[in-house]
């Protein structure tokens, strides 16, 4: 089985190299490519996530549909489109980059991993499925459809809460997002940008 790596990006985007994805995560974690997606279903319902218990960073944390790493060399929209099948078993229709320059880092406050970060540069892309997910449960512990309005609106006015990186991203992305059009990939990172 091969070593499933991420990409090491410097302050502007660029790469820089790669690293091990079982080793870049912890308390002093690099700059790395990755991304967010939001899915939608056929009724414009959002599609959201409780990251599994046992995961490292931010395990039991409810937040978009999906997250992951594009490997070095693979283009970002078929990483989305893989990890998407791998996490929840679905297959996307229409996806969308709607914020290509998102940047985070975040902090694990509590449990056995706190002081771990996830320090990442995130394009946010949106996508339609159909059907229920049948996601790994080494990745997802729960799952519900709610409509984009009511999770916005409760995200943004703190009754519901999510990963650090979604509320930061909900409050970025458009208030009629399912209908929202894409935005340019030249505002991706380099690393990340179409070749």
């Amino acid at each position: 089985m091969s070593t499933e790596e991420v990409v090491l990006l410097d302050d502007a985007g660029h790469a820089i190299g790669t690293a091990a994805k079982a080793e870049v995560h912890g308390p002093v974690t690099p700059l790395h490519l990755a991304f967010s997606c939001y899915v939608f279903d056929e009724d414009a319902r959002l599609l959201v996530t409780q990251r599994a218990l046992a995961k490292p960073t931010f395990g039991g944390v409810w937040t978009n549909s999906c997250c992951g790493h594009p490997a070095p060399g693979e283009p970002i929209e078929d990483a989305v489109r893989r990890r998407t099948g791998q996490e929840l078993g679905l297959d996307l229709d229409r996806v969308r980059l709607v914020l290509p320059g998102f940047g985070y880092r975040a902090v694990v406050a509590s449990g056995p991993y706190a002081g771990w970060v996830e320090h990442e540069l995130c394009p946010v892309f949106t996508a339609t499925a159909t059907g229920d997910p049948a996601p790994d449960p080494a990745e997802v512990e729960a799952w519900e459809w709610v409509p984009w309005a009511g999770f916005r609106d409760d995200v943004l006015t703190g009754r519901r809460e999510v990963s650090q990186w979604c509320l930061e991203q909900v409050r970025a992305l458009p208030e009629e997002l399912p209908a929202a059009p894409a935005a340019d990939p030249a505002g991706l990172p380099p690393a990340a940008r179409p070749t």
